[in-house]
């Protein structure tokens, strides 16, 4: 674990080439899983402290940024993770295939709506990024957008999602500059493991919730959402909206990556308390000595 936290290769920060095959999916190391999840749990705990203080600064939000192929463990990693904060300063949002009023709108429309304030956390399960990631393996899907200058896939060109990541980035760096603490989390399965995984969602009747159909189909373009990702992270990685590739063969691995860098970046904000007001202080003095007197 300490040696991959360490490892450059886990942080894409600057834009340029990316490839996949440059990153792991699985810990070079063994690692215990009791272990791990000791180091998830003392995380979570700090995470919880660090969210009560950006709650109380008011100066920052935080958005973190799931993206993954299915079966990579999404849900449960937010689960894990996050499951010691107040749910009242956080909120998650899965995000589906749009509806007619988000298609009548920019791409980023509703992105924007799910943009936390500050002093809260937002989870985006999925993000806008599906808009160059699933968009990219199905083009049709951007004909139905009704974008003025796209009437048919042959529109659908180099250019165009080159302007996608333009807008993404510009959009991310605005948030950035506005006090939004972004972190995108690319959780890097292997096709096998997904196969085994797909396989005993199938086999167990407690799991079969959790398997759709569409999945294997989608399966079928592997090498196509591969090259999208890279595409995409290459495009849109910078220093104030870097992407994580996180190893996801193994779930409490990945689990306790995220939790720990989650942790780290909090803790780089060196986040306070709010100074106190001094006419607040005399207020608080004149409440206690009243409820002193009583």
């Amino acid at each position: 674990m300490k040696h991959l936290l360490n490892d450059p290769r886990l942080v894409v920060h600057a834009p340029g080439r990316f490839r996949l095959k440059d990153h792991v999916t699985d810990l070079p190391e063994e690692a215990d899983k009791k272990e791990l999840k000791e180091r998830l749990e003392k995380d979570r705990e700090r995470i919880s402290e660090l969210q009560e203080l950006l709650y109380a600064g008011g100066r920052h939000a935080l958005l973190l940024i799931f993206q993954a192929m299915d079966a990579a463990g999404k849900d449960s990693a937010i689960r894990h993770v996050m499951s010691g904060v107040n749910p009242q300063g956080v909120r998650v949002w899965s995000f589906k295939a749009p509806s007619s009023l988000e298609r009548s709108h920019d791409f980023l429309w509703r992105h924007a709506q799910a943009v936390p304030e500050r002093g809260h956390i937002g989870i985006h399960n999925r993000s806008h990024y599906e808009e160059v990631l699933v968009t990219r393996v199905h083009p049709e899907h951007i004909v139905g957008q009704n974008i003025p200058t796209v009437r048919s896939v042959k529109d659908i060109d180099e250019a165009f999602w080159r302007a996608r990541y333009t807008a993404i980035a510009a959009w991310e760096a605005h948030l950035a500059a506005s006090g939004t603490v972004i972190m995108k989390f690319f959780l890097h399965m292997s096709k096998a493991v997904q196969k085994k995984r797909f396989l005993e969602r199938i086999d167990d009747p407690e799991k079969h919730w959790k398997f759709n159909p569409g999945d294997v189909a989608e399966r079928a373009h592997w090498d196509d959402y591969m090259h999208a990702y890279e595409q995409a992270i290459g495009a849109t990685a910078a220093p104030h909206a870097p992407w994580y590739v996180i190893p996801a063969d193994e779930q409490w691995e990945s689990r306790a990556l995220v939790g720990r860098l989650i942790r780290e970046r909090l803790e780089a904000l060196d986040l306070r308390p709010p100074r106190a007001d001094p006419k607040a202080s005399e207020a608080l003095r004149a409440c206690r000595a009243a409820l002193s007197a009583e």
